[in-house]
This record gives structure tokens, C-alpha cells and sequence, in this order.
């Protein structure tokens, strides 16, 4: 087991100088007897002891190395932390931002990549200018499949759609449960379309697949940054400031969709969280994360133009879990199988129970 993700001397040069963003785009390992991992947790890393791995189902008790840390005998310490910079004119930062994203997605490889496609903002900046197929995935008749053809069609692109049923979903529970440790409802509903696309993805041929991950988190795509400081679920008193609350709960995030993907036997590709691309969103001023209208992730929307067409750059989509119907199937399962809503988190029991 090796250091993934960058090279050696990058990393040490990044943490010799506490630089989070050094152009690495993440990475987890051991280096010069120590464990480390990058500030955003974009490759997972796990110890039991003195053993460790990148793969937690390898550990019989396994504890994850927290972002930006490194780990030395059974000391934890944190070397590396997100830069708070001065915000930018909107002008300068929306400039920034295309900058660092047409950068990130120009160097990309791609060789055996696919394009997780929900027909949204975040994914289809990431298709736009990569020749490479696109997929979707959901229920029939679900909203992602139905904005996934509608934004394939104006960017003039085929995609391979997979419906998926009730079967294939409860079937998928206990190898999402295995593969990420968790049994929780929120984080399985997540999990469960990435898993069902990537095995479909590796069925093909594919070994990587490209998604929009980080763009809601690092660019006021929530309802609640929006609603700062008013909404009690964030403590910040800025929409900057909430937006890096959602920022920090990145690596909790990347830990649970890499495994998941990895599972299924597909890589991760996330050109919106590469390093340069998070430099750019942190320099973003509130106004644009979030207009006095309410219009988030605005930025974004106004760097996109330059690939995508207003109907796509514009446009509002659901999470992944309601958008692809995995959240109602789910709950619709637990409630046949006996678990009534009016029981405490009724969906998590039923998926404790399917996964032994």
C-alpha cells in the first residue's frame, strides 16, 4: 500500500508549508512513517491499529483518518486546513471560476470515462466539452431521467439511460451497506443510483466515471446557505460562512460515494473539486454564491454560459436520492416490509434489517 492521489515531494511540500491547495486534488497514504490525507478527504483512508488501508471492509475495526490530519504512532494532528481568503469583485470571480474549471476538465483523461449525467447544472458542465458517453440512472419516469434526455438533447448528445425497479434496488442495500459501512437512510439513498450506475457503467467496459460532486457545497447550491443566518441548520451568520460549513462536510461525503464506486468497480473523476477549482469558489463574494433575489450557486450559472446553453445553466434540479425516486422507493419497501412511518426512522431500520 502506497500514497495515492500526488506524488511524494508534492506532498510534502504541501504539508511543509500548510498549503491545503497545492495542486495535488487529493490524496491519502503513508509518507515518511506517518499517515496522511488531503484537507478534503477526496481519497478515503482508514487504520485499525497500526494497519491501514484505503478500503475500510480490509480492517476489522476500521477508523477514518479525518481530512487534512496525519496520523504518527497514535498521534492525530492537523497539518492542513482551507485557506479563508478576501473575497473578489463577482466580475473577477465568475472569470476565475470558468478559468479553473475549463482547466480542471481540459486535463482530464479520457480513457474508459463516462459521464454520470442527471441532466442539472453541475453534471452537465462536467459533459459539456468531454466526448464521452453520458448515463443516467432512475426510476422510470423519474425527474432525473426525464431532465437528463431534455439536457442531452439540447447539448446534442445521445444517453444510455438505466431504469432501474424495486428488485435491483433492495438487491443493491446490503453490497452499499458492506462497501460504506453505513446503515443510515440518508446516506444509502444517496449511495444506491451511484452503485446501480457504476456496476451498469463497469458491465460496459467503463473504469471511470466523471461526476459534479462539490459544486451544491462549494458554490451556495443549498436552500439553508441561502437562508443565512436565518435557517437554524447552519451557524453562520454570512452566506460565506455557510457555504464553508457545507464545505467541511465534504469529506464525510467523498468518503462514502469513493467507496460505493469503488465497489462497483469504477474510479471517481471530480473535476469540480479539483484544487484550483476550490481556490476560485473560496474567493467568490456572497452575492455571488447567492443573489439578493435568492438565486444560488449564481457564479456557476454565469461561468457555465460559455458551455451550456441558459435552459441548462439555469436550470433547478432535486438531489440525486428524490430527482432518481431512490428516496420513495425506499420508503415504500420499508413500509411492505412492516416498518411504519410513525416508528423512528423507519427507512434505516428496514435497511439494518435487508443487511444483516
Amino acid at each position: 500500500m502506497t500514497l495515492t492521489g500526488a506524488t511524494p515531494e508534492t506532498v510534502r511540500h504541501a504539508l511543509a508549508g500548510g498549503n491545503a491547495l497545492s495542486g495535488a486534488d487529493g490524496f491519502a497514504g503513508e509518507l515518511d512513517g506517518q499517515l496522511v490525507r488531503d484537507v478534503l478527504g477526496r481519497e478515503p483512508l482508514f487504520f485499525d491499529g497500526e494497519t491501514w488501508s484505503h478500503d475500510s471492509t480490509e480492517l476489522a475495526e476500521p477508523q477514518s483518518l479525518p481530512a487534512g490530519h496525519v496520523r504518527e504512532g497514535s498521534e492525530l494532528t492537523r497539518k492542513l486546513s482551507l485557506p479563508d481568503p478576501a473575497p473578489v469583485s463577482l466580475d473577477e470571480g465568475v472569470d476565475g471560476v470558468r478559468d479553473a474549471i475549463s482547466e480542471s476538465i481540459d486535463a482530464i483523461d479520457t480513457e474508459g470515462l463516462a459521464v454520470a449525467f442527471s441532466g442539472g447544472l453541475d453534471s452537465a458542465l462536467v459533459a459539456a466539452t468531454l466526448d464521452v458517453p453520458l448515463y443516467t440512472v432512475g426510476f422510470p419516469g423519474s425527474h432525473d431521467i426525464d431532465a437528463a434526455r431534455s439536457a442531452a438533447a439540447l447539448l446534442d448528445r445521445d444517453l444510455t439511460v438505466l431504469g432501474i425497479d424495486r428488485d435491483a434496488l433492495e438487491a443493491a442495500i446490503p453490497e452499499v451497506v458492506t462497501a460504506t459501512g453505513r446503515t443510515n437512510a440518508m446516506d444509502i439513498q444517496i449511495a444506491l443510483p451511484l452503485y446501480l450506475l457504476a456496476q451498469r457503467l463497469s458491465e460496459d467496459g467503463y473504469r471511470r466515471v466523471a461526476l459534479g460532486q462539490g459544486a451544491d457545497e462549494l458554490f451556495g447550491g443549498y436552500a439553508k446557505v441561502a437562508r443565512a443566518p436565518d435557517d437554524p441548520r447552519v451557524d453562520a451568520d454570512t452566506v460565506r460562512g455557510a457555504r464553508r460549513e457545507m464545505v467541511e462536510t465534504l469529506p464525510a461525503q467523498l468518503e462514502r460515494d469513493v467507496l460505493t464506486l469503488r465497489a462497483a468497480g469504477v474510479e471517481p473523476v471530480v473535476p469540480l473539486l479539483s484544487d484550483r477549482v476550490v481556490r476560485a469558489a473560496l474567493e467568490l463574494p456572497g452575492e455571488a454564491l447567492v443573489t439578493d433575489r435568492g438565486e444560488r450557486k449564481w457564479a456557476l450559472r454565469l461561468a457555465a454560459r460559455q458551455d451550456l446553453p441558459d435552459r441548462v445553466a439555469f436550470r433547478e434540479k432535486k438531489a440525486v436520492q428524490y430527482g432518481s425516486l431512490v428516496a420513495r422507493e425506499l420508503d415504500r419497501l420499508a413500509r411492505e416490509a412492516g416498518f411504519k412511518r410513525r416508528q423512528d426512522d423507519h427507512v434505516t431500520a428496514f435497511i439494518e434489517s435487508v443487511s444483516g
